[in-house]
């Protein structure tokens, strides 16, 4: 078993004291820059790390970032990106933690900040909050928030404005039997998205059929049975909105296994631009929220209130786009 690099080891190296390797691990002053550069050389030949709780307990601060997501799916891991880039560029470490499917249901967060609070992280990124009523002692920053009124600094994205322009996209194209995939029914964000569908729709006259709104609950095997039953009406739908790419991309899959071409019989929209959304079959029309800046933007407004600033806003809002590719057409 390789053994652990010490801080004596460090200081034998650099022919420095114990000491004067504390003060360069934590940026005290009373170190020459020679001195300096020389024990931050030999930290990074002999691979040396120190403790973060030791590191805490020593200054009250870890320099870490929690960022909790249900799931690893992808739009939190594309928010995870964003946000590892902005904690990288303001020299602070970023611990990601996914629990919901573990723990089990709403309020996994409260478990998992109760624990990691005031040792382990500085503050949080909560990423679609199962809860509002989270007492984490820490600064926290919610990511596509909880319907509640939480009081948490938030970052989201338009989703209102995105939701009318995927609907007035279809209805441009001809399509009058629009159906829409609900998302998660405690997110902000599934609410928007509904009434700017509903609000597109009677923008061109065009009545809400309450039939052909579904919830697909943003994930991929919830959305695939309420699209059955969509296919299944009588007067099935000629054009689907679903609330997010995933759900949008089972819908496709659902369609063709009943026989259904996409875009020839069947317009899909979807909600977010994931990767995974260009690479579809075929490539999937989307609206684009710029989801890694999500992560950054949260990190940013986070590590804002960590340094005791007064953010110009609390809540940061960013612009949606449509993105046309090939799974919507004119009806057939």
């Amino acid at each position: 078993m390789t053994r652990r690099v010490t801080i004596t080891d460090v200081a034998r190296a650099a022919d420095v004291s114990v000491s004067t390797v504390s003060k360069v691990i934590n940026g005290r002053y009373g170190v020459a820059q020679s001195t300096s550069t020389r024990v931050q050389q030999v930290i990074q030949e002999l691979g040396y790390e120190s403790s973060l709780v030791a590191r805490s307990l020593r200054s009250h601060r870890t320099h870490v970032i929690g960022i909790l997501v249900a799931e690893f799916e992808p739009f939190s891991t594309e928010i995870l990106k964003g946000a590892a880039a902005a904690v990288s560029d303001a020299g602070y470490e970023l611990l990601a933690y996914t629990g919901a499917t573990v723990s089990g249901g709403a309020g996994w967060e409260r478990r998992y900040l109760s624990r990691l609070s005031g040792t382990l992280i500085d503050g949080a990124v909560l990423v679609t909050p199962s809860v509002v009523d989270v007492d984490a002692q820490i600064p926290v920053v919610a990511v596509d928030p909880h319907t509640g009124p939480s009081g948490f600094p938030t970052v989201d994205s338009d989703n209102l404005t995105g939701a009318r322009l995927a609907t007035e996209h279809l209805i441009g194209l001809g399509h009058r039997r629009i159906a829409f995939l609900a998302g998660r029914p405690d997110l902000e964000s599934s609410h928007l998205r509904e009434t700017g569908y509903r609000d597109a729709l009677a923008a061109a006259g065009l009545p809400v059929d309450e039939s052909l709104i579904r919830v697909g609950d943003y994930r991929s095997e919830a959305a695939r049975a309420p699209m059955s039953e969509l296919l299944g009406l009588a007067d099935r739908p000629t054009a689907v909105f679903a609330a997010n790419d995933i759900s949008a991309i089972a819908a496709m899959e659902v369609a063709r296994a009943a026989g259904l071409r996409v875009p020839e019989d069947l317009s899909v929209v979807g909600f977010d631009d994931v990767p995974e959304a260009a690479g579809a079959t075929p490539p999937l029309t989307t609206v684009r929220q710029p989801i890694q800046r999500l992560g950054a933007e949260a990190v940013t407004l986070l590590l804002a209130l960590l340094n005791g600033d007064r953010p110009a806003t609390t809540h940061v809002r960013l612009d949606t786009t449509l993105v046309r590719r090939g799974s919507t057409a004119q009806p057939g």
